[in-house]
């Protein structure tokens, strides 16, 4: 059995986002079939406020060739520390070397936070290059799935829809109605797995805002009384994308959400985009799989949430 090459490791900058796009993009086209991975969505990671690359990230080199790359956020001020973990097929010691440093860091935080043990969630492709069996070997364990839907567009989709009775929307280009859309959010999510508590001036910067085009982020009025909102973005090379769509519990299942995904599919149309997805939890309670999927939304890929609670930083072994 051949060895894997030696492994030098160092924190991340930001000025390598380049380099780590790339990687990312390498391992989108192993795991999915295409890169899906833009340069401004790792330049807001690596440049995000809340993180410490000297602590929180780590980047894996085999001579000059970057194979691994992982990063750890705290969101929650508590136990829950949230990571990203990428690995090449082939440097499985290299990925598990960082996810060790990923874990010990995270521990670290919790224990700064004043929790007694982390509980560190990951983000991984159902099929990923990241070492299933080795994740299991360190207490890992799958908690959720999510899918990718996506839905082409066409010249059909571009004639706007009528609201339904009593529905209205307005866009968030004014700072009002921009905050009015974080507060709606936080309450519509409330409930949902894993959601964690964040400040305007948190969520701004987890959005990346200077990327958003303001004028494509809507909110619903039922009644005159806000109910929903919907958060899209064009600014992905691959596909128009919705990261948000919230309806507050006691305005759902009067078509609000449905008449939001109309909307935007008009929009991107006449935008010419060819294509529109977002992501869902499998096991939402509210029926948003069914809604996307009557709207003709479907199946692209699926990721799932990997969890290990840690009492104490695993360790390192030479299994590759």
């Amino acid at each position: 059995m051949t060895s894997e090459p030696p492994v030098t490791v160092r924190p991340a900058t930001v000025g390598d986002a380049p380099s780590v796009c790339d990687l990312l993009n390498e391992i989108d086209t192993i795991e999915i079939g295409r890169p899906d991975t833009d340069l401004h969505t790792v330049e807001t990671d690596l440049a995000h406020p809340e993180v410490d690359l000297a602590e929180d990230s780590w980047l894996a080199f085999q001579g000059d060739r970057l194979v691994a790359y992982a990063l750890v956020w705290d969101e929650s001020g508590g136990e829950r520390i949230d990571a990203d973990h990428y690995a090449l097929p082939g440097c499985g010691a290299a990925g598990e070397r960082l996810l060790a440093l990923a874990e010990g860091r995270a521990l670290a935080m919790a224990h700064g936070n004043g929790a007694s043990r982390a509980v560190l969630h990951l983000h991984l492709n159902t099929s990923p290059t990241t070492d299933p069996e080795m994740l299991e070997r360190r207490g890992w364990r799958r908690v959720r799935r999510y899918e990718v839907l996506t839905r082409p567009l066409s010249a059909e989709d571009r004639n706007v829809p009528e609201p339904p009775a009593g529905l209205a929307l307005r866009d968030c280009t004014g700072e009002a109605d921009r905050r009015r859309a974080h507060a709606l959010l936080q309450e519509a999510f409330t409930e949902h797995f894993d959601h964690q508590p964040r400040t305007y001036g948190q969520w701004l910067e987890d959005l990346g805002a200077a990327h958003i085009d303001w004028s494509l982020v809507w909110i619903a009025s039922l009644d005159g009384e806000d109910a929903a909102v919907l958060l899209s973005r064009n600014d992905r090379q691959s596909t128009a994308w919705i990261p948000s769509i919230g309806v507050l519990k006691a305005r759902r299942g009067r078509g609000v959400a449905g008449h939001l995904l109309r909307h935007a599919f008009a929009v991107y149309a006449a935008k010419g985009r060819d294509s529109i997805g977002l992501g869902v939890d499998t096991l939402n309670e509210t029926g948003a799989l069914r809604l996307y999927e009557a709207h003709g939304m479907r199946t692209d890929y699926a990721v799932d949430t990997w969890e290990v609670v840690l009492p104490e930083p695993a360790p390192v072994t030479d299994a590759g």
